[in-house]
């Protein structure tokens, strides 16, 4: 199956309410650059890139998100991808989609099953796998709480016949019978209007028990376009922006003084249906590398609020400013800064000294063999640093004895 490919599309006949996919269509990286992602996909054999800029191991010394459930609103999870079977919760999945719903030319579409394990799209497998896909042989991408619970709300199509009431109701369920700890909603509404005022309702409610939510900022970002989405600009919500290789805002994403913090969007590997790997960019994948720390947080810190996860979160980003900056918020989340300069809880976020532009995370050591032009040149280094070393300590030699010659009443020299 090809993935449908995702632009700024209207995706209901009401643009208030109309939501949207917020990613962009890419060409796969772990197969074969000239198609599409299909499903299922060849395996990503080595560590993606949004994962090496993490320390990973002294990461999960601290958390794995163990005990801590994320709600993923979107176009369902597969579970048939193996690094998503033990991921998933299907007993407190659900689908949202109407039971009718028709194509452009009125003809019956399949729903899939109620759980919300069904996803034809690909979408939702991939935010779910950023999360919380489990290890496996063969690759190194994982999700950044590999011990976290996934909680699949389908609510969304290809078609586009998710709209901001059944967003509405899907945020209802997750912080009710789903029992959600933290929602992923990579999605926003069509225009940069507020819509129906049950979306906020259900936002506030959730944020009422303690839930971090956490919201893709939108792909409407080139040519410096500015505008808030929704549900990402309420209050309490944390917005995500994209962020490249070097730190930056990437082109796509969506600024405002709405967003929060960035988070790795380009090139994204994540798990797809039936298993193996495709690429993809957009804040729709931002957001759940963010929502992966706050099960890492609240996992460590049970009883933090969400205000101060999403403070802490915050506070610890790799800033370019000392205070907030409306292209990347707060700055570019830092995994581990997140979870080892947490000895107490933060209410607010403060400006202090940031980093200079495009200065990233330290990443995490890779340990490959050795080839034999880097051997020569290895062996090159120590042969200059050993005639640097031997000059040094035949210069020492002779001040030394210069000196002793000098104290003794002797002439200079050797």
């Amino acid at each position: 199956m090809t993935t449908p490919s995702y632009r700024r599309r209207l995706l209901t006949a009401s643009a208030a309410t109309a939501v949207l996919l917020v990613s962009l269509p890419v060409l796969p990286a772990a197969a074969d650059d000239s198609t599409q992602c299909t499903f299922p996909s060849k395996k990503y054999a080595g560590r993606p890139w949004a994962l090496q800029r993490v320390l990973m191991d002294e990461l999960w010394e601290q958390s794995t998100g163990k005990g801590v459930r994320v709600a993923v609103i979107d176009t369902g999870v597969d579970v048939k991808n193996p690094q998503l079977t033990k991921a998933v919760d299907t007993g407190s999945g659900k689908n949202l989609l109407d039971k009718n719903i028709k194509d452009e030319n009125g003809n019956k579409i399949e729903r899939g099953k109620e759980n919300g394990t069904t996803d034809v799209v690909g979408h939702g497998t991939k935010v779910a796998g950023i999360i919380a896909a489990r290890e496996a042989k063969g690759t190194g991408f994982t999700g950044l709480a590999p011990d976290a619970t996934i909680i699949p709300i389908q609510q969304n199509d290809a078609e586009g016949h998710g709209t901001a009431e059944t967003l509405a109701d899907a945020i209802n369920y997750a912080a009710g019978q789903g029992r959600a700890n933290v929602i992923n909603i990579s999605q926003d509404t069509a225009n940069a209007v507020k819509p129906t005022p049950l979306l906020e309702q259900a936002v506030n409610a959730a944020l009422a028990k303690e839930i971090v939510i956490v919201a893709s900022a939108g792909n409407d970002g080139l040519g410096g376009n500015v505008k808030k989405t929704y549900p990402a600009s309420y209050d309490g919500v944390l917005a995500v922006a994209s962020s490249d290789r070097n730190n930056e805002r990437a082109a796509f994403s969506q600024s405002g003084d709405f967003v929060g913090v960035a988070a790795p969007g380009v090139d994204m590997i994540s798990t797809v249906p039936g298993g193996g790997h495709c690429s993809d960019n957009g804040t729709s994948f931002s957001a759940p590398y963010v929502a992966g720390v706050a099960a890492l947080i609240k996992a460590k810190h049970k009883d933090w609020t969400q205000e101060q996860i999403v403070a802490q979160i915050e506070q610890t980003a790799e800033r370019s400013i000392a205070g907030h900056d409306h292209l990347v918020g707060w700055g570019v989340v830092d995994p581990v800064r997140a979870l080892t300069e947490d000895d107490k809880p933060i209410e607010k976020p403060v400006a202090h000294e940031g980093v200079s532009k495009g200065k990233a995370p330290v990443p995490a050591a890779i340990h490959l063999g050795e080839t034999a032009d880097e051997r020569n040149a290895r062996l090159a280094t120590y042969v200059v640093v050993g005639g640097a070393v031997l000059v040094a300590a035949i210069a020492g030699a002779a001040v030394t004895v210069r000196d002793r010659n000098r104290r003794q009443g002797r002439p200079g020299g050797v």
